[in-house]
């Protein structure tokens, strides 16, 4: 393993995230201010409590992970399209770097990222309501693997675009949807009996279920169940860079 080239291009990554860190910084803060004042003042004071939690606090783990997502898979995308954009990817290519070693440098940064933004939310967000963390080592457990997980999923789209607007294609259109229909924001046990089983279908109620009970100790669905669709995931996403770099699937033409 070439970890010098690994820190390369790690520190490179970061880099560019420390250029615009009171932009990287003010923004998630600002966002989680406006949601709160929204869904935590203007929602929550219709809705006491779900499932025996405060809705402003209820919400909160849907925020985190609503930001992760959406970052992780923005960094990643970002950082391997731009050399492929401007022809750089190449150098990067032909130098003794294993796939491997490139994976670890661009996802590692991206999952870097997104886990700032999501501390720096959970930060924000204990000024708005009391906020308490039954199970610390499974919030951090979650809040790796999601940001690891979506970083790679950035990586593949990053590789899969041919031009930006491509790059927020998935975002915008598909995760972030995804995020707001799976529980984020309510529990998908206040849904008719028929949406509930609808709902299940979506993959993201499995991570945010999962980190919830890490704060609440209560889920939609079972934690191993969470983990193993997280960790199932993580494997798919792998395998399908396995794939591109043993094929070049637009990377080398």
């Amino acid at each position: 393993m070439n970890w010098t080239a690994v820190a390369s291009i790690y520190r490179f990554e970061m880099a560019r995230f420390f250029r615009t860190l009171m932009q990287s910084f003010l923004s998630p803060v600002l966002s989680t201010s406006l949601y709160f004042v929204v869904f935590g003042a203007a929602i929550g004071s219709r809705i006491d409590q779900v499932e025996g939690i405060a809705y402003g606090a209820f919400i909160v783990p849907g925020l985190i992970m609503l930001s992760v997502m959406t970052q992780s898979i923005s960094n990643a995308s970002f950082g391997i399209y731009f050399p492929k954009f401007i022809g750089t990817v190449y150098e990067l290519l032909s130098a003794p770097v294993s796939f491997l070693e490139i994976v670890l440098g661009y996802v590692g940064a991206a999952a870097t990222k997104a886990l700032f933004i999501g501390l720096v939310i959970l930060g924000t967000a204990s000024l708005f309501v009391d906020l308490s963390i039954a199970h610390p080592g499974a919030m951090v457990l979650f809040l790796l693997l999601t940001c690891l997980s979506f970083a790679l999923l950035g990586f593949i789209i990053g590789i899969w675009a041919k031009n930006f607007e491509q790059l927020q294609l998935v975002p915008l259109l598909i995760v972030t949807p995804l995020v707001f229909l799976g529980g984020s924001f309510y529990s998908i046990s206040m849904l008719p009996p028929i949406w509930q089983k609808i709902t299940l279908f979506n993959p993201v109620v499995y991570l945010i279920s999962g980190f919830r009970w890490s704060f609440f100790g209560t889920s939609d669905v079972p934690v191993v169940t969470s983990l193993l669709a997280i960790g199932g995931f993580t494997c798919l996403c792998l395998a399908v860079i396995w794939w591109i770099f043993k094929t070049g699937w637009r990377i080398r033409s």
